[in-house]
């Protein structure tokens, strides 16, 4: 999708916003967990110093805007993990600290839970194989997915499947989207399936001998793509959909993780070693991640185009991913210092403030190294 710069320009002034948004919901979690177990909060800011004004004070906290527009920030008293005395976080209890730091994660799940309540109640995408929804309350659209090409002696081809065919079922199973395609016919293999598509308006039932390759999947020779986007729209069961939705995606962003992280380090080890593979595991990992640039320069841009149920997915995406990230054993995360915390306790000794202070500078460098890596991968796709 070709953007001018003006749309460019809005949707990255509407994606800090909403980073904004997401990032200080997520600050504000560990400010009322931190008040309830007895940690004083001495300020809490929107955006990052410097300060621009202080909006008052609420409870004993001080509350303030800054200039900086790239989230917000939580100051409790005493925020080491040696600090002493009362109200401090460092005198909290290890269960309190744990669920100090987990609040901020709790935070933007429930946000995108929320999130995808509201889109459940107007509709809201169907991107998942099997993404949740009850059946009977149910009132989106179907999705479609279609052929855009057909290998030339393929077991499609001679099946007499044709390119602008909209598949309707494969091997017994309904098909809205264009990914449960591979997915069945690798199941399949050195089978005859039946598959029916939609051709001029009629349905019709074709017959495939799936080809099984050398590493025992299946193979069908098709191009496939989404002819039309299906949605899960709901009434009663909203709530739940919107919940159970933002589970998947929990762990979807998990497994996605994962593999990134898997392609990254293989290829990095495959470049060191000169195995042929590493270029195409490294740009495997580049494709899964987004940085700053390609954040707000890319995908809330086009959100914003496409119009506000993909606006409002993406955000519910995204608080979905900074929940996630701050469960990594970074130091710098609240993961990371969770689990730094547990790690000096189970081995019984104190967690000083100067050796907190290195551990955590030092995988405050790695993220920041990070976002730089990333963003240059950004600056080289878009170029």
């Amino acid at each position: 999708m070709d953007l001018t710069w003006w749309q460019i320009l809005l949707g990255a002034v509407v994606g800090l916003l909403i980073l904004m948004v997401l990032v200080v919901l997520h600050e504000l979690g560990h400010a009322i967990v931190a008040k309830r177990n007895g940690v004083e909060v001495e300020e809490f800011g929107v955006g990052f110093p410097p300060r621009a004004k202080v909006l008052g004070k609420v409870k004993g906290t001080l509350v303030t805007l800054n200039w900086l527009p790239l989230g917000g920030f939580c100051k409790m008293k005493g925020e080491s993990d040696d600090a002493t005395g009362k109200g401090t976080y460092g005198a909290a209890s290890l269960w309190a600290k744990a669920k100090i730091l987990l609040a901020g994660v709790t935070m933007n799940f429930l946000a995108a839970c929320v999130i995808f309540t509201i889109l459940a109640f107007w509709g809201i995408p169907q991107i998942m194989p099997n993404q949740f929804a009850i059946q009977s309350d149910n009132h989106g659209d179907k999705g479609i997915a279609a052929v855009y090409g057909v290998v030339d002696g393929s077991p499609a081809q001679q099946a007499g499947i044709k390119e602008g065919d909209e598949i309707v079922s494969v091997a017994g199973r309904d098909v809205s989207m264009s990914v449960e395609v591979p997915e069945i016919v690798a199941d399949h293999a050195g089978e005859q399936i039946e598959i029916v598509v939609r051709r001029d308006g009629q349905e019709q039932t074709l017959n495939a001998m799936i080809e099984q390759e050398d590493n025992g999947s299946g193979r069908l020779g098709v191009q496939t793509g989404q002819k039309q986007s299906g949605t899960i729209k709901a009434t009663w069961s909203a709530p739940l959909v919107g919940v159970v939705t933002a589970g998947q995606f929990f762990w979807l962003t998990i497994s996605g993780l994962w593999d990134i992280l898997v392609n990254l380090f293989q290829g990095i080890f495959n470049l060191l070693i000169g195995v042929p593979t590493a270029t195409a595991e490294l740009s495997a990992a580049s494709d899964g991640v987004a940085g700053p640039v390609g954040i707000l320069g890319s995908i809330f841009p086009s959100a914003m185009v496409a119009g506000p149920t993909m606006l409002l997915y993406i955000s519910g995406v995204i608080s979905i991913s900074l929940a996630v990230m701050n469960l990594l054993p970074i130091p710098g995360l609240d993961g990371g210092r969770l689990y730094l915390t547990l790690w000096y306790r189970a081995r019984h000794k104190k967690l000083t403030k100067e050796r907190e202070e290195q551990i955590v500078g030092r995988g405050m460098m790695f993220i920041f190294g990070l976002i730089i890596l990333i963003t240059v991968m950004d600056i080289v796709k878009a170029i």
